[in-house]
């Protein structure tokens, strides 16, 4: 039985999708960097959120239609390369650097040495988790996921370019935020995937209802409630870990007593 000319076209079409949203992915981080050399900082923010919202988008269309291939997740794990380690890097060195460096040649080596920390850690990251996604348990992320690591410094970058945050204490700030994401990338904290919901789940309507609330908190005031809300989900990982730590009692002791 002969394919017909149009089924055809329909295939490659549904295989390129998801390769054209990774390369928009893509486009977001190079275009963050680039903004972000010419020093228009909010502009680089919203690239960052852009390609995070590409890349949560090429997964699933990828799986939804079945086109996954190696090709693409190795596409995938370049593309957040460039889009969640180096571009939060260079925008967050660049907000900082011109003016850290004029408290003395030992800050800038600081911020740069933060910056390329940041990229490193997300390099460890991304080859961590391809290494392991075969094995790893799909509801939850090994260490904080390398978009929302971008997003704190995006959002806190954002944050600190509407309100002019100055002075030597906001670089510092800004620095060991970057410092801070880039260790719980690389931490054994857990954080929850939400991929075992699957995209046909029925929901009630109370939930569905935290979308539209969600976009009207961020309207309102999209640095501060972004970062709210991604400083919040990294800080949940080691924070759950703890409350579960406190929470899990000794194992008692054996004793001769006989029961009851």
């Amino acid at each position: 039985m002969k394919m017909d000319l149009n089924d055809i076209r329909t295939r490659r079409g549904i295989f390129l999708l998801p390769n054209l949203l990774t390369t928009m992915c893509l486009f977001g981080g190079f275009y963050a960097i680039i903004v972000a050399i010419d020093g228009n900082f909010e502009r680089a923010a919203i690239a960052i959120f852009g390609a995070m919202i590409f890349d949560g988008l090429d997964g699933r269309v990828a799986r939804l239609t079945g086109t996954e291939t190696t090709f693409g997740k190795e596409f995938d794990s370049l593309a957040d390369m460039v889009a969640f380690g180096v571009a939060p890097a260079v925008v967050c060195y660049q907000w900082g650097v011109a003016r850290i460096s004029e408290y003395g040649a030992a800050w800038g080596r600081f911020g740069w040495i933060a910056a390329f920390f940041f990229a490193a850690a997300t390099a460890m990251r991304l080859a961590r988790f391809n290494a392991r996604s075969a094995v790893q348990d799909k509801r939850y992320f090994e260490g904080l996921p390398s978009p929302s690591a971008a997003a704190v410094v995006a959002a806190f970058v954002g944050l600190a370019q509407k309100y002019e945050v100055t002075g030597l204490t906001g670089l510092i700030i800004a620095f060991v935020i970057t410092a801070l994401a880039a260790i719980l990338m690389v931490s054994r904290f857990p954080y929850r995937s939400f991929k075992d919901r699957a995209a046909a789940e029925r929901v009630r309507y109370s939930r569905l209802l935290l979308v539209p609330l969600a976009i009207a908190l961020i309207a309102i005031d999209p640095p501060v409630v972004l970062f709210v809300l991604f400083g919040g989900f990294a800080l949940s990982g080691p924070l759950v870990w703890s409350w579960l730590k406190i929470r899990r009692k000794p194992r008692a002791t054996g004793g001769t007593g006989q029961g009851a």
